[in-house]
């Protein structure tokens, strides 16, 4: 399945291929990277990663531009820096493909990764592997072999696409997972999607048919809304469909108290997202794994949606909701 944007009115995550990366690989390395840092608050290393010593360690961290990366960025500042590391804050890069080739250039050491965006929009893959695991090691084996990148082992997050619907609409139609709305009445199996999703030849349709369904025959095609990104989550809060096309880590999921429907066939990849490191800091510094094990094996989808709201829905900042986060999760002492 191929990328599709992430947040309304921010650069995809998973759309930008690598085609033309030579073009804004030339770019960065004529003109550095042009992101905005920012201020991060810092604390001392405690818990599970107290004892790490990263002192001597030089380590630029990036990330994409969209709300979760620049609180994942912020996590990997803080606590690399809490270690001892001389950290470089290179978080909130433009574009998919600029953050990929910062790293591919060695102008960033460190940024979180999600599997499902470095197998298909990276690596050229046309299918996903359906299990989690193998998702990752075929990842993980092909960037340390093809490009000196270590993934080190992923969160359980999962922030990949999904349809969601009014929690009550939902209960009353007795929904839980996709499989379950063969059994949904056709006045009620309305669907707001995005253009590209819904136009694409391995998107709306495809699922569809993986689910028994098929648009024009077990409801009509104006059952379909096309929206943006962005108004699809009040769209179906509001009503205007029952189903929505979401991200599964969106803040708006809880604020809006949707029900994210179980994907019960697989039919859409995984993207679990992981620290990404470059060989040469992780041989020279290879306690710097067990730096971010403990830290990642703490991010679910409930974790990150909670920080996303914490930004989208209260508008806080995405360094103090990292901070904060850390102290609560017992990582950081202020």
């Amino acid at each position: 399945m191929s990328p599709r944007p992430h947040h309304p009115g921010q650069p995809t995550r998973r759309a930008l291929l690598l085609t033309g990366a030579g073009i804004l690989g030339a770019g960065l390395t004529g003109c550095g990277l042009g992101t905005s840092g920012g201020f991060v608050p810092s604390g001392q290393a405690a818990g599970p990663i107290a004892d790490i010593d990263l002192s001597g360690a030089k380590i630029a961290v990036g990330s994409k531009e969209f709300t979760e990366q620049l609180i994942l960025g912020k996590l990997a500042v803080i606590v690399l820096r809490a270690a001892g590391a001389d950290v470089t804050d290179l978080t909130n890069i433009p574009g998919s493909s600029s953050a990929r080739q910062a790293m591919l250039e060695g102008q960033v050491q460190m940024q979180w990764e999600y599997t499902g965006t470095a197998w298909i929009a990276y690596m050229g893959a046309s299918k996903p592997i359906p299990d989690e695991q193998k998702q990752y090691e075929a990842v993980r084996d092909r960037d340390l072999k093809e490009n000196d990148l270590v993934w080190l082992p992923p969160a359980p997050m999962n922030n990949t696409y999904g349809f969601a619907g009014p929690r009550k609409k939902l209960e009353e139609l007795g929904v839980t997972k996709l499989s379950d709305l063969t059994k949904v009445p056709k006045k009620d199996l309305t669907f707001c999607v995005e253009s590209e999703f819904n136009n694409r030849n391995d998107g709306f349709d495809p699922m569809l048919k993986t689910y028994g369904l098929t648009r024009g025959q077990d409801f009509p095609e104006n059952n379909v809304k096309v929206l943006g990104t962005g108004a699809i989550y009040q769209a179906t809060d509001d009503g205007l469909c029952t189903f929505g096309e979401v991200f599964t880590t969106d803040g708006r999921i809880k604020a809006l108290d949707l029900l994210v429907l179980e994907d019960d066939k697989g039919f859409f990849p995984k993207y679990n997202v992981a620290p990404v490191l470059a060989k040469s800091v992780v041989d020279e510094f290879p306690q710097v794994a067990d730096l971010f094990a403990p830290v990642a094996a703490k991010l679910t989808s409930d974790t990150l949606i909670d920080l996303n709201a914490s930004v989208d829905v209260d508008g806080e900042d995405a360094a103090d909701v990292a901070f904060d986060w850390l102290v609560k999760e017992g990582f950081i002492k202020p």
